[in-house]
């Protein structure tokens, strides 16, 4: 029975493959940010904080910018809160509660 290794593709190959898919989802920031603009915009929300910070990271040349924004992005904490006050997460943490 003959094993096949999988290749790690090039970077080449990695745009060529995911260039479309990525382009999408940044041309979704970008609609989601001017919606929120157009809107008036919004100050002191900490998701939006969370938000500048993440994208200051994937701006960075930085080899850990998926560990960085992930952590942004994540509730630190590790204590067990005492009663949940949403029925949904939040998609980052609020340092005031």
């Amino acid at each position: 029975m003959k094993s096949t290794v999988a290749m790690p593709l090039t970077a080449a190959e990695l745009v060529d493959e995911y260039f479309i898919e990525t382009r999408n989802r940044v041309l979704e920031v970008a609609a989601f940010l001017d919606r929120i603009d157009r809107a008036g915009g919004v100050t002191g929300d900490f998701r939006m904080r969370a938000l500048d910070d993440a994208l200051q990271a994937l701006t960075s040349s930085s080899a850990t910018r998926v560990a960085q924004i992930q952590m942004l992005l994540s509730d630190p904490t590790t204590e067990p809160r005492p009663a949940l006050d949403r029925k949904g997460a939040v998609g980052a943490y609020d340092p005031s509660h």
